[in-house]
């Protein structure tokens, strides 16, 4: 039961982090224009105050907005760890430690809780 559990939320939480960088990812590598690379970046940053939040509400779809969201929540003990001016850097770095501790921690966890007699 406690494999289960830990390899479900492995799971689903590997699957938000990946799919928000994902689609940060490709938004990134379509904006052609320095302005629109500009807009990117100033809606795209992690741990957004509420004013961007509210801007990259309107410019996201309802389901790439609740992916940032849950992905902000997962990456956010992450987020100090870089003071890079560099979006990718300051995306990139967060995205890795999540998907170590998500899907790397999680699994072998899940892996000893089978060991483990409650």
């Amino acid at each position: 039961m406690i494999k289960r559990t830990l390899l479900l939320a492995s799971t689903v939480c590997t699957l938000i982090v990946v799919a928000s960088f994902a689609m940060f990812a490709l938004e990134n590598a379509n904006a052609g224009s320095t302005v629109q690379q500009d807009k990117v970046v100033s809606i795209d940053q992690p741990d957004p105050s509420p004013q961007v939040e509210r801007q990259r509400a309107k410019k996201h779809t309802k389901v790439r907005e609740l992916v940032d969201d849950a992905n902000d929540v997962l990456t956010k003990p992450f987020d100090g760890v870089t003071t890079s001016n560099n979006i990718w850097v300051e995306r990139g770095v967060p995205f890795v430690l999540a998907f170590l501790l998500y899907f790397v921690v999680l699994r072998v966890l899940a892996g000893y809780a089978v060991r483990l007699k409650l």
